[in-house]
């Protein structure tokens, strides 16, 4: 036990006789300090002692439509994280290929008796999608925030970046190092954040370079926000001249390095590459992404106030949060190869 306290003190910047008190439920303990305590023995693995487990406020999911692009769980912790703060148990649902669809996976928490539903790039996103499923589940009683697409059908609240602001901050970036045929390999165009991208995409390749709706519209590709995806994308793009990619995801990024360095292009040397979303690890990518940071930690948080505000019954207006992204810098942009410089 006293290398356990010895650790925990460590880990949690406090003395051992503090986390004796904490474990031991002793009063005297500000209210901080025995947060971090047990923040510490939750980091370094050890079970919470029975008298310290919080009873929960209630369950509240969590539907992502998948996991394996790391930008779906960091927003899972980190909105699992805010919900457990608050005192509800979060409770993670994963569409899969084959497998449980959205609605199966609403209908299995509203089964369980959820308080509430956060929902991730879902069928809110898709423009060819029936919107009244989310009318049905605000019937049923559960109040939901939607991350990442919008739609005027749905009266909730919505979490967004601003992908045209993206789209504006990527290609100025990429004009100011003198690239003139710039490509965007992005989703399918039926995503509310796609044609978003492409707004901005088309606004600032007309303010930056010039370049008018039609000729820009020639140098976009739709794919899969996958490795393989980007690869498609950027042999389509690289086909017509591009001497940059934009790409709608990190793991598209990835795939467009792969596709620049099986053409002999060095990168950023032969073509420049950005990313989007700033996912975990990406800048210990070879080279380092540059890429458009989508503001996760600020993006949950708000979806879970918004969903609390619900669930208390003190909802906001139904509206869409929209915060504004970053452009990291990084080691896969360089300016344009001279022979496209004018």
């Amino acid at each position: 036990m006293t290398a356990r306290l010895a650790d925990i003190a460590a880990q949690a910047g406090v003395s051992e006789a503090t986390v004796s008190r904490v474990l031991n439920g002793k009063p005297g303990v500000a209210t901080g300090t025995r947060e971090s305590v047990l923040a510490a023995l939750d980091m370094l693995g050890y079970e919470r002692p029975a008298r310290l487990q919080k009873r929960s406020a209630g369950l509240v999911g969590l539907i992502t439509p998948e996991l394996e692009n790391p930008i779906f769980p960091a927003f899972a912790q980190v909105i699992c994280q805010a919900l457990t703060r608050q005192g509800y148990t979060p409770v993670l649902a994963t569409q899969t290929p084959g497998g449980s669809t959205e609605d199966e996976l609403t209908g299995m928490l509203v089964e369980r008796g959820v308080s509430g539903i956060i929902f991730i790039s879902g069928l809110h996103a898709d423009t060819s999608a029936d919107m009244e499923r989310y009318e049905r589940l605000r019937g049923h009683g559960v109040p939901f925030v939607l991350i990442n697409g919008y739609s005027p059908k749905v009266r909730a609240p919505f979490v967004s970046p601003d992908d045209r602001a993206a789209m504006r901050l990527a290609v100025t970036h990429l004009a100011s190092l003198g690239h003139r045929r710039i490509g965007l390999a992005l989703g399918p165009a039926r995503f509310v954040p796609v044609q978003r991208k492409i707004e901005g995409f088309v606004g600032a390749m007309g303010e930056e370079l010039g370049l008018a709706q039609r000729d820009t519209e020639r140098l976009i590709e739709h794919s899969l926000y996958t490795l393989e995806g980007g690869q498609a994308a950027t042999a389509a793009l690289l086909a017509q001249d591009c001497t940059a990619i934009i790409c709608a995801s990190d793991m598209m990024a990835l795939g467009a390095i792969r596709t620049a360095r099986q053409r002999g292009l060095s990168v950023p040397e032969g073509c420049s590459v950005i990313g989007f979303d700033d996912s975990p690890l990406i800048a210990f990518t070879d080279p380092p992404l540059t890429t458009i940071r989508q503001p996760v930690p600020a993006m949950g948080q708000a979806a879970v106030r918004a969903l609390l505000e619900e669930i208390g019954g003190t909802p906001a207006p139904p509206s869409e949060f929209v915060f504004m992204p970053e452009l990291v810098v990084r080691g896969s942009t360089a300016t344009a190869p001279y022979t496209t410089r004018h």
